[in-house]
């Protein structure tokens, strides 16, 4: 029996996801996660500039930890990698009120740029072309 959706209609298959749609939404979902912890940092330190009351720091963390599960979830639209590097500049500001975040901006930075820039490298990749002695999908071990 074959699974329908709503209305008895049968759902078109999903095309495959390529390694960037893989890689992507696990990044930005840990550094939601990771946005709201420094959101609560910069709260607990008080500092942002006079005037700006401090619970705005946790308002603004929420904001962004919300637009990153949101482009996660999104990120098979053509947009959805461009506001990803929107937000990573957004959480590189923040290093202005705690300079011990760019550890976070480098660390997750760099696995954003590693998912985005070198995901779409091995996804332009040709297929391993099966040979003769073995096929595509054949494992391989060291005494190969």
């Amino acid at each position: 029996m074959t699974p329908r959706s709503e209305g008895g209609a049968h759902r078109p298959p999903r095309p495959p996801r390529t390694l960037v749609q893989k890689l992507a939404p696990v990044v930005l979902g840990f550094e939601a996660v990771i946005v709201l912890l420094v959101g609560f940092t910069i709260f607990g330190l008080r500092s942002l500039p006079d005037g700006i009351p401090p619970w705005w720091a946790i308002i603004g963390a929420a904001i962004v930890a919300i637009a990153m599960v949101a482009v996660a979830g999104m990120i098979t639209k053509p947009w959805a990698i461009a506001a990803g590097w929107v937000l990573q500049v957004v959480v590189a500001l923040s290093a202005f009120f705690v300079p011990a975040t760019l550890l976070v901006v480098l660390v997750f930075g760099g696995m954003w740029a590693y998912a985005t820039i070198m995901g779409a490298r091995l996804d332009a990749r040709p297929p391993a072309a099966a040979t003769p002695d073995h096929d595509a999908t054949d494992t391989h071990t060291e005494s190969d």
